[in-house]
């Protein structure tokens, strides 16, 4: 077989990667990534990267990003040239968006073949444009002694500029990076690939902010704040207005019922400084506290853009807090609120005493009572605590962007488990891909727990193709709870719902469907159950998980 420069470049370039701590690539087929794709066949075969195939480049991309979000480290997605990295734009617009480390590896044509009406040929260079941290159209690998050299030290590169630590943009803030790969005939051969698995690069840790004690604050902890909001409210005494989002919400200072508290002149009127871990986007009551002149604001950076609603504020690497006594007065008028905000959804405790009275009416009043409570129709507030309940810090909690988050943020209480949302730009595509690669990673060590995933029905849809998994990779432990209405209601609570004409309103807002969620499943090997009582949610969702499930629920418009 004639020597391929692009399988030799492609070896060395995977090779560098993978001793730069890259540890997962995403591919999908294709003819000018074969080379790319066999290097990477060729390593997952000794045990030095696990290689995940998609068909569709879009769930490819997204499922890349949801297994750096679980990991934090770097993810290549490897595909072929044309369309199939256009394909790859919405997931890198999350990824840059949210602070999340890709490495966008692209072949392509060789120069002599571009801007000439070639097959599969188009601009590639500079397509993600500002949404990448760093980008490198590559030289074309050629002969040299045998070997190919002209992809050395792009793998090194390209690993510290997704960390954040060289390239362009913030340094210290993650994102994804582009490659393109352009390659000549022959485009393979049966060079297998070698590496040796090594750390990522260090990251320093950062500068951090000293905050004195004297304002009225309060810490917002928004999409991926994880446990450094909680911690610096701990350290500050300061009130914790944490999404459901956040990977945040819980701790002592945790405030209930904060879109209530935020629009009490008593307590968010008088807020004089604002920290902010995240990217907030679930509340207008929070954008309105954020967008205040009156208001200093102190935001940490994490991902593309700083969060500055009032034009002012101050960017942080991180936050350390000043020694000294916490503002009991603040914080109390604080916590006494959020304790009388605190939603309880339980269901109340059995009348042990009627159940077991001697008098029949009292009994059958009991009975009754209890039939009730088991029979209850689910609604979006019990579906959401119902998920919410059954999850625990070895599982893992997903998002849609759907009506079903904002209900979910409103009503759930505290609790410490690791939540994922794309909320970079709260898009509805690519969730149950990223909920499918937040699985694959937190359950690639034989390690415990369920990923779980809630979302509407339109949010599934847009993503069903994600449902097609490969048969010969391990199948991940996770359930998709649809919230079935029959369309778009998060369009309700917008000023479009009471503007528009209805006929106008149902075709292109709510855009109703007649989808069968259980065919869908059937036909993409899935397992699948219809529910409509709590007593039936909760059993679904604590059944041992063995294949991947669709726990459909319907809603009620």
């Amino acid at each position: 077989m004639t020597a391929s420069p692009a399988s030799a470049a492609a070896g060395e370039l995977l090779a560098e990667l993978i001793g730069s701590g890259v540890r997962d690539v995403v591919l999908s087929p294709g003819s000018r990534s074969q080379a790319l794709a066999l290097a990477a066949a060729s390593l997952a075969r000794v045990g030095v990267l696990r290689v995940h195939v998609r068909i569709d480049e879009r769930v490819a991309g997204f499922t890349a990003l949801g297994i750096a979000r679980e990991t934090r480290l770097p993810v290549a997605v490897i595909c072929t040239s044309g369309t199939a990295v256009g394909n790859l734009l919405p997931a890198t617009m999350e990824a840059f968006h949210s602070g999340v480390p890709l490495l966008l590896l692209t072949a392509d044509r060789p120069p002599e073949l571009r801007g000439v009406a070639a097959n599969q040929a188009t601009v590639q260079p500079g397509i993600f444009g500002s949404f990448v941290r760093w980008q490198k159209d590559a030289t074309t690998p050629v002969p040299d002694d045998g070997a190919a050299t002209s992809w050395a030290g792009l793998g090194r590169e390209a690993v510290a500029a997704a960390l954040g630590l060289t390239g362009s943009g913030i340094t210290g803030v993650a994102g994804p990076v582009h490659l393109n790969l352009p390659a000549r005939a022959p485009l393979s051969d049966d060079t297998a690939a070698v590496a040796h698995p090594g750390p990522a690069p260090a990251r320093s840790e950062p500068t951090a902010t000293t905050l004195r004690r004297g304002p009225r604050t309060v810490v917002i902890a928004g999409a991926d704040a994880g446990a450094d909001a909680e911690a610096v409210s701990h350290a500050g005494g300061w009130p914790l207005i944490a999404e459901i989002v956040s990977g945040s919400r819980y701790g002592r200072l945790l405030v209930h019922g904060y879109r209530a508290l935020l629009g009490d002149e008593a307590l968010g009127g008088r807020v004089e400084r604002a920290i902010v871990f995240g990217h907030p986007t679930l509340s207008r009551e929070v954008a309105a506290l954020l967008s205040r002149d009156d208001v200093e604001v102190v935001a940490v950076r994490s991902g593309g853009q700083a969060v500055n609603l009032n034009g002012r504020s101050q960017p942080a690497d991180a936050i350390s807090v000043e020694a000294g006594a916490a503002d009991r007065q603040w914080l109390g008028a604080w916590m006494n609120a959020s304790a009388a905000a605190a939603i309880d959804l339980s269901a109340p405790a059995p009348d042990q005493a009627g159940l077991y009275a001697a008098d029949s009416a009292a009994r059958l009043t009991a009975v009754r009572a209890e039939l009730e409570a088991v029979r209850r129709p689910v609604d979006r507030e019990l579906l959401a605590d119902a998920v919410w309940r059954a999850t625990w810090p070895h599982d893992r909690l997903v998002f849609g962007s759907s009506r079903l988050v904002r209900v979910a943020d409103q009503v759930l209480g505290g609790k410490k488990v690791p939540v994922h949302a794309n909320r970079g730009l709260a898009g509805i595509d690519g969730t149950i891909a990223t909920a499918i690669g937040i699985a694959v990673a937190s359950q690639a060590e034989s390690t415990p727990g369920v990923t779980r995933v809630l979302l509407g029905d339109l949010a599934f849809l847009h993503d069903v193709g994600a449902l097609l998994l490969p048969v010969d990779e391990p199948t991940p432990r996770i359930q998709v709870i649809v919230g079935n209405d029959g369309g778009g209601t998060i369009f309700d609570g917008l000023e479009v719902a009471a503007s528009a004409p209805s006929a106008d309103l149902d075709r292109v807002f709510y855009t109703p469907h007649s989808a069968e969620l259980g065919e869908l499943a059937s036909a993409y090997g899935w397992d699948y159950t219809q529910v409509a009582t709590r007593s039936a949610l909760d059993q679904a969702l604590t059944s041992p998980v063995t294949r991947p499930q669709i726990i459909e629920v319907p809603l009620e418009r």
